[in-house]
């Protein structure tokens, strides 16, 4: 189930999942691990999910997960970090506008352990001592869970005490079975999936026959500001023993990463996180929940490692998403099936092409609602159900306000002529095994 990894040059974006549950946890390495190697590792988004490329060129606009034929991108820069889901081992997978995502498991059988000396000098950090931290556990640790997938492990957090549990949906992606394990107890209990955004990286789940559980808090994301203390807490790697417990800063915030697939508006922070995070609570001084951790950044491109960029959805984002997925609701972006790059004037001079603004088609998925409405490689949308399309990141906006079935006219350049063309929006096509 393994798929390609990220282009030469793209960062490598991981979702932290949890290693393959039913494996032993694989060397440290990028990625999800949920899915097997997958959660937002291999992959994350089930087995698919961001997957190859992401971060990379081209910007495979529409968040859509998936993969679809084409001849390949032109030749661009490359200009886009690789961020690999949580979930254990995860390659992002470029997304097609709207399409499918899949990810690469990888292992790393070689360790550097480098030990640097630091000098801390007194802080006002709200989480500045041990007893601190110790208290916020007591607080959060209890409403916070494995939770395990024929595909990987990822973490959840308890949001009623009769079992909701928040996670990402690429933790639960493609899966057939779903068990949780409550905190401090061993054997695993069984777990149905009530609803999940895809394109938002939320899913509700409940654990059967719960009832008077421990649940966390969630609290005001919006609140946080860059320096604030923070916890993660989560089913790293897959260790056995109970959950990892990791400390940092909030780094910044209202992060938008370079990846129309990914989702916006994200919190950064340098607690580490590791695949099998994905799902887990990222926790302030007061022990309230004030995000959900998802995805790491591991490689600035093929020759130089990142550290300490991590990544967790604001609570604030998720919370109008509840009500809505408890009721069994859930939903998915709708999909063009096109890979596309943000137009410039050096591609328009490389590719002859008689336009200035616009996203540059790059791929397009082989039967998918573009190529039935006539799309080609080297068209240049301009325009998108009435509205200009200036970026690729634009163009998924866009797409992501749409629903599947629903039908969009579409302006295009090709060549010296302008065309208009009606395409019909389809879903995302499933994960491959």
């Amino acid at each position: 189930m393994a798929v390609p990894g990220p282009y030469p040059g793209a960062a490598q974006v991981h979702y932290p999942w949890a290693a393959p549950s039913n494996d032993p946890p694989a060397a440290a390495g990028p990625g999800p691990a949920e899915h097997g190697a997958p959660a937002y590792g291999t992959p994350a988004y089930g087995t698919p999910a961001y997957g190859t490329p992401a971060y990379g060129t081209p910007a495979y606009a529409g968040a859509a997960y998936g993969t679809g034929g084409g001849s390949g991108p032109p030749a661009a820069p490359q200009r886009r970090r690789s961020v690999w889901p949580i979930a254990l081992l995860a390659a992002l997978i470029g997304a097609f506008v709207g399409g499918g995502v899949g990810a690469a498991v990888a292992h790393d059988s070689s360790h550097t352990t480098t030990v640097v000396k630091q000098v801390i000098s007194p802080s006002s950090n709200p989480i500045s001592s041990s007893l601190d931290i110790r208290q916020i556990l007591a607080k959060v640790q209890p409403g916070v869970v494995s939770v395990q997938t024929n595909l990987g492990a990822g973490t959840g957090m308890i949001l009623t005490a009769d079992g909701q549990v928040l996670t990402n949906d690429h933790v639960i992606k493609g899966a057939s079975t779903i068990k949780v394990t409550l905190f401090g107890q061993k054997d695993p209990r069984a777990a149905t999936l009530l609803g999940a955004d895809a394109a938002n990286d939320v899913a509700l789940l409940r654990i059967t026959g719960a009832s008077n559980l421990p649940t966390v808090t969630l609290g005001d994301s919006s609140a946080l500001q860059v320096g604030d203390g923070v916890v993660a807490i989560g089913n790293a790697l897959n260790l056995p023993g109970g959950p990892t417990v990791t400390s940092g800063i909030v780094s910044a915030k209202d992060r938008t990463l370079d990846d129309p697939t990914l989702p916006d508006d994200l919190i950064q922070t340098d607690a580490a996180i590791n695949p099998g995070n994905s799902g887990g609570p990222l926790v302030n001084a007061q022990g309230d929940v004030v995000g959900m951790n998802t995805l790491v950044i591991q490689q600035a491109n093929s020759q130089e490692a990142a550290q300490n960029l991590g990544f967790s959805i604001a609570v604030n984002n998720i919370k109008p998403l509840l009500g809505q997925l408890a009721q069994g609701v859930s939903t998915a972006p709708a999909y063009l099936g096109v890979g596309v790059i943000t137009l410039t004037p050096q591609l328009a001079q490389q590719f002859s092409i008689n336009a200035t603004k616009g996203v540059l088609v790059s791929e397009v998925s082989s039967g998918g609602p573009a190529d039935k409405a006539g799309l080609k490689q080297y068209d240049v949308i301009t325009t998108f159900d009435g509205t200009p399309v200036t970026t690729d990141s634009g163009l998924v906006a866009l797409i992501a306000k749409h629903k599947p079935g629903e039908v969009v006219k579409i302006v295009i350049v090709r060549g010296t002529g302008t065309q208009t063309l009606g395409v019909t929006l389809g879903s995302r096509p499933s994960a491959n095994p």
